[in-house]
């Protein structure tokens, strides 16, 4: 069965996630080096996962959607955007690689530049915010690269492997990522 392809890329496009996903998003909230970076410390049971899915589809204040190679239609990956407030047009992106996943390879800068010419593009957003701990430089490289801005930190707000990590705030405007973007 050919997948949607919601937002399409040269390399990748993102899809809707759907209950049939649930096997595929479970094993991904397992990988060790995913739960580290993104802080992910609970443990969840397929039922669970499952029911987080059918939340999200019916949630209007976040887009989630699953990331896919377009030679394969292989999954690598997740990405939403959240908690957005239509009043003051602003809302928060996340974005997850699965470890096996080939790094380097720009999947995730393209799925991130496809979920934010949605937001800004589609969605009206004037402002999406992102947080990144202090242990993922590879990250937040990417994050600078693609236009976002060191806005703050937040001291020790994570505990993870016996240790606290700092958080750090960044967002992009509307007008910047169409400088950057839309030439």
């Amino acid at each position: 069965m050919k997948q949607i392809r919601f937002l399409e890329g040269e390399k990748v496009y993102l899809r809707p996630i759907s209950v049939e996903d649930t096997e595929w998003y479970f094993q991904q909230l397992f990988d060790s080096e995913t739960r580290l970076l993104t802080g992910t410390q609970r443990h969840f049971t397929k039922e669970g996962i499952a029911s987080y899915i059918e939340r999200k589809n019916q949630d209007d204040t976040s887009v989630l959607l699953l990331i896919a190679l377009n030679d394969t239609d292989e999954l690598i990956g997740d990405i939403a955007l959240q908690d957005m407030d239509v009043y003051n047009r602003n809302c928060n992106i996340r974005i997850a690689i699965s470890s096996n996943a080939e790094t380097g390879k720009g999947y995730g800068s393209e799925a991130l530049k496809l979920m934010l010419e949605y937001g800004f593009g589609v969605l009206n957003m004037h402002r999406i915010e992102l947080n990144v701990f202090d242990y993922n430089p590879r990250a937040l490289h990417v994050y600078e690269k693609l236009g976002f801005r060191r806005e703050g930190v937040q001291r020790q707000a994570l505990f993870y492997n016996h240790a606290y990590h700092d958080s750090i705030t960044m967002s992009m405007l509307a007008h910047e990522f169409r400088e950057l973007h839309h030439r």
